[in-house]
């Protein structure tokens, strides 16, 4: 019997540590995936020279604010808000913009890199103002925002 108790006790130790270790790992793993996917006021800009995407997070609360504009080589300039919410990584929201003197709505979304935002794409719906399915977004944008002092615009 005593040989018994003693297994048990040792048994429900090593399962009590196995444990500990098992939340300790859980909680790095969490950390580490808060850590990269945290969005920051501030300026997040792609510049090749010839085009530019600019997004500067004004706000962060129950909604992420900010202002987008989107400078192409030979296209027209458009700027405009942003206005979106960050689920698992991935900011998604309306960008309402000024374009040739018209007033535009289209969704956009942004997958949290560390300090990149990367760019979208997807199915639109038919007038191509929301996508059809966000949950099947394709990230692959060769454009990557990156953090950048916003004096730097």
């Amino acid at each position: 019997m005593k040989k018994f108790a003693l297994l048990f006790f040792t048994a429900l130790t090593m399962l009590n540590c196995k444990n500990k270790e098992e939340e300790k790992v859980s909680q790095e793993i969490e950390t580490k995936e808060k850590a990269s996917t945290s969005l920051d006021l501030g300026c997040y800009i792609f510049d090749d020279g010839k085009n530019k995407i600019s997004l500067e997070i004004t706000d962060i609360g129950v909604e992420i604010k900010g202002n987008l504009i989107y400078a192409f080589a030979e296209k027209d300039k458009n700027s405009g808000n942003f206005s979106g919410k960050l689920n698992d990584g991935i900011l998604i929201g309306k960008y309402t913009f000024q374009s040739e003197g018209k007033e535009s709505v289209r969704e956009v979304a942004f997958k949290v890199e560390g300090d990149k935002l990367i760019e979208g794409y997807g199915d639109l719906n038919e007038d191509g103002t929301a996508f059809k399915d966000a949950s099947n977004l394709n990230f692959t944008s060769k454009m990557p925002l990156t953090k950048t002092d916003c004096s730097k615009k």
